[in-house]
């Protein structure tokens, strides 16, 4: 294993224990907080449960990013020091200090964009944690992640670049590419370990993708990304330990807000033609890689605004639509529906890594296999139609 990799992990297992430990006193005061989802509703649950998870997850990525930055800083110092090189040679970790020492400076150099993303993520938490508490309209919630999303792609250019430069087209795609990933994590969050569970594999996917896409300017792995994705990734795991069926703490918009806020962004921030194929051909194909790792969310989401157009009801009222709840009719338990799904969106995962390595050809039969896997899904659907309606 690559010390690079090491390195990442490590960021991953510190985002996850901060998260992890940190959400017990936010279980223990939530009702103080006013953050406890009680049931009734749409809601399944049958008994009060603390909200307020995001809280645990934002912290696991701000605190283990406050540490990486100070690392960095450290380390550029410290690179040159024939001191720190004798104890690491002491240690035996020369190559984690190497790769940590040689990533630094670019890691630092990014600083800034990070700290306003951050900054920006923090809005959102704050807008998730009051609906959670008080309960805001529409209008509200979508204005202010539109402004978000809208001010991270103005002010600090980060914004789609699928080979083609359109100015205003291209930004106002990303702009709502920002919030759709948003909503749709949102959406999933209706049953214990589900929206937690699905964004934790995809953010370690499209980190898997990001240290084995090299960036085309420095040949190197776009670490920066990856640890980022690499942390929510780790974040989120600390968060499932307490949400794991029967679930002590739900995620809440805040949390929903702030994890699809930085799994959107880093896809957007990351480059995933490192370069031609072995054969010299391009692969333009890979800039697909994140609608196949999001596959499942987007699935979810257009299909449920599907079902409450077609029954004339309010697009933004929360129901029993979703593909967990449509499973669960179709006979499933709800941990098995929940499985299923992980399931399903660790193949598409598997399918967004794979696309990043091969050509046109075997693109096809890779974005084939993701489209198999949702038309299985809707063709089960289409079973318990026919059952609903005889």
């Amino acid at each position: 294993m690559s010390a690079t990799v090491v390195l990442v992990l490590a960021a991953a297992g510190i985002a996850g224990v901060i998260s992890g430990l940190v959400l017990f006193p936010v279980r223990r005061f939530a009702q103080g907080l006013g953050l406890l989802d009680r049931p009734g509703g749409h809601s399944s649950h049958t008994v009060p449960t603390p909200l307020g998870g995001g809280i645990g997850i934002y912290l696991g990525v701000a605190g283990t990013v406050g540490l990486a930055l100070l690392a960095a800083w450290w380390l550029q110092d410290a690179a040159g020091d024939p001191d720190w090189q004798r104890r690491m040679a002491d240690l035996q970790i020369e190559a984690l200090w190497t790769a940590a020492t040689t990533h630094a400076e670019g890691v630092w150099s990014r600083a800034g964009d990070v700290l306003w993303l951050l900054a920006a993520g923090t809005v959102l938490l704050v807008l998730g944690l009051w609906d959670d508490r008080r309960g805001l309209s529409v209008i509200v919630r979508l204005g202010v992640q539109f402004g978000i999303a809208a001010a991270v792609v103005h002010g600090l250019g980060i914004e789609l670049t699928a080979y083609f430069q359109a100015g205003w087209l291209t930004k106002s795609l990303s702009v709502l590419w920002i919030v759709a990933v948003i909503n749709s994590f949102n959406m999933l969050d209706n049953m214990d370990a589900l929206s937690g569970g699905i964004a934790a594999i995809i953010a370690g996917a499209m980190a898997v993708v990001m240290l084995t896409t090299p960036d085309p300017d420095t040949h190197h792995p776009q670490l920066l990304v990856a640890a980022l994705l690499a942390v929510v990734a780790g974040a989120l795991v600390g968060f499932l330990f307490h949400n794991r069926p029967p679930a002590k703490i739900f995620m809440g918009d805040g949390g929903s807000y702030f994890v699809g806020f930085l799994i959107a962004v880093s896809m957007l921030m990351a480059t995933f033609v490192g370069g031609p194929a072995p054969d010299g051909s391009l692969r333009p194909h890979a800039v697909l890689a994140p609608l196949c790792a999001m596959a499942v969310p987007l699935y979810d989401m257009m299909t449920v605004l599907w079902i409450r157009m077609r029954e004339g009801r309010s697009l933004f009222q929360g129901d029993h639509s979703h593909l967990s709840h449509r499973l669960v009719e179709l006979g499933l338990s709800r941990t098995a529906a929940v499985a299923t799904i992980h399931l399903i969106t660790a193949t598409c995962g598997l399918s967004a890594v794979l696309l990043t390595h091969v050509d046109t050809v075997q693109a096809i039969m890779v974005l084939g296999i993701v489209g198999c896997m949702l038309t299985l899904v809707a063709i089960l659907e289409s079973t318990r139609s026919r059952r609903s309606k005889s």
